[in-house]
Formats: structure tokens, sequence, C-alpha cells
């Protein structure tokens, strides 16, 4: 008899530890029991994974609004001489789109581009009788600070001579924007 409540008795103790175990194991690996993403982030393994568009710990940050305002433009591409004026990038349609006023100092239509962390893209388009196509990277400047200067490589073709003027994306150097 003695035996047997020994038994029960060890047998209780046993399944008592191994659901203390496992309560105690669930409630304090539940890294995401105090953390909140913001815009529809959701939270895996304590950290948050943002749509896209969005970024910061608690993706409480709009990526693209590093990129809006104006720039002022420094460039010489492959076939045009050194020019320097400002243009503007603001809000697109929808939380990752862009557009560019006063691209070149001549284009006339916005020039459309998306934002995804710290790049801007330029998809290959028509715009004005040309073809346009880069990518940027925005990067802190000793004046401007964080998200102060963007270093823009691009190009484009003119749809009727077919001449490509390049900057830094296959040929010449890269064009500097800088707040």
């Amino acid at each position: 008899m003695k035996a047997r409540f020994k038994t029960i008795l060890l047998s209780a103790l046993g399944a008592i530890a191994a659901f203390s175990a496992v309560t105690y194991t669930s409630c304090n690996n539940d890294k995401c029991k105090a953390i909140v993403c913001a815009y529809g982030g959701v939270c895996n393994e304590g950290a948050c994974i943002c749509p896209s568009g969005y970024e910061g710990a608690q993706c409480e940050t709009i990526s693209r609004e590093k990129f809006l305002g104006v720039w002022m433009v420094l460039e010489k591409g492959t076939i045009s001489n050194t020019a320097q004026y400002p243009l503007s990038l603001e809000k697109g349609a929808n939380i990752t789109e862009v557009k560019i006023k006063n691209f070149r100092n001549s284009f006339v239509t916005e020039v459309n581009a998306y934002v995804k962390s710290d790049t801007m893209y330029i998809p290959q388009q028509t715009v004005d009788n040309n073809t346009v196509e880069g990518v940027a990277y925005i990067q802190d400047d000793k004046y401007y600070g964080y998200h102060g200067k963007m270093v823009v490589r691009y190009k484009v073709t003119n749809n009727t001579n077919n001449l490509t003027d390049d900057f830094g994306l296959d040929l010449g150097q890269p064009s500097l924007w800088n707040k």
C-alpha cells in the first residue's frame, strides 16, 4: 500500500511539474506579448515584420517620407554638361510611390518611382519622348544629417535620336541630390 501511495504521489508531482514547466515556458517565451506593430505589421519572435512601405522597430515609419521634399541636383551625364537645379519628390498614389517633378530640369511630365527602405527605384518608363530608368540610394550627409543626400544612378535615352545620357547606371558619374 505504501509503495502504491508513493507511486501515485510521485506521478502526481511529476504531472504538476510538467504542467508548471509548460506553463512557465509558454508564458516566458511569448516574445511578442508586449510588442505592438503599427500599420498592419505582424510580430514574429519579438520583432515586427512590416508591410511594404513601412519600416522601424514597430513599423511606425512610412519609408517614403525621408525621400519627399525639394532636392538640389548636381550632375554631369555622359553627353550632357554639368547642371545644377532643384527638383521635388512628392507622394504618389500608394504608400510606396513617389513622383519626381522637374526631372532633368526639363521634363514636363512627372517621373514615377517607388521606395523600399533606403532605396528609390525608377522603373523603366517613357516620359516626354524619353526612356528613363534608374536607382537611388539615400545616405547620411555631413551637413544635412540622416537622409540628407541621395546618390542617383540613372540613364535617359532620347527616343527620337536614340542617344543615351548616362548618370552612373552603366557609364559616367552618378547624380548627387542634396536636401
